[in-house]
């Protein structure tokens, strides 16, 4: 497949409608011949896409910050998951993340104890914890833990001190995360992360 850039002095120079092909063959080959960038979410693609390939000019129009990571809200189906699948690959190595479902998180807390949240709250890995509030509160030994609450304030931590990039995709407004997480992580959100959001009524793409 054609790359969605060309290369002039050593620098790769990206076109967004190359990229928008691009990210719908490889989501073809990933998803489905059903997959298809709906024209609806071409603004939030080309944010976080400016962000992946470091576009400063670009960023800071949309008012994104390299330092911070990225949290990407919408309601279920909208299309977090595969977008931030697909767009990975435009991150340069150094910088891009590991995926990791906050269920499956939590399935290895069960499995592995307290040591799970320092495995991911302290390392220096850039992860983005994907659907952020469907895991629920499990327990390992009758002990009860918020298991990414735990894994959140370690993070912001490690970004507080070393700069540690983390990425979440939620369907959870800030309300919910409040009430799910606590004030603690909610505050701590904001510092963490730039908000791009999925209209509201953003329809099931799974349908």
């Amino acid at each position: 497949m054609k790359p969605p850039y060309t290369i002039k002095n050593n620098i790769h120079i990206y076109d967004f409608h190359s990229c928008l092909k691009y990210l719908q063959a490889n989501g073809k080959i990933k998803y489905g011949a059903h997959f298809k960038i709906h024209q609806e979410d071409f603004l939030l693609i080309r944010k976080i896409l400016c962000y992946a390939i470091r576009d400063e000019e670009a960023c800071q129009k949309y008012e994104i910050d390299f330092k911070k990571g990225i949290l990407l809200l919408g309601p279920v189906g909208c299309g977090k998951t595969s977008l931030m699948t697909l767009i990975r690959d435009f991150f340069p190595t150094s910088f891009r993340p590991i995926l990791k479902s906050t269920r499956q998180v939590s399935y290895e807390f069960i499995q592995e104890g307290y040591g799970i949240i320092d495995q991911y709250g302290k390392s220096s890995k850039i992860y983005c914890f994907d659907d952020l509030g469907v895991e629920s509160s499990l327990k390992h030994y009758g002990n009860e833990c918020n298991t990414m609450g735990e894994i959140l304030l370690s993070r912001y931590d490690q970004f507080i001190q070393f700069g540690t990039i983390t990425h979440v995709t939620t369907n959870l407004n800030s309300v919910e995360l409040e009430k799910m997480y606590g004030v603690r992580v909610r505050s701590r959100l904001r510092e963490m992360f730039n908000l791009i959001s999925f209209e509201k009524h953003s329809p099931d793409k799974r349908r």
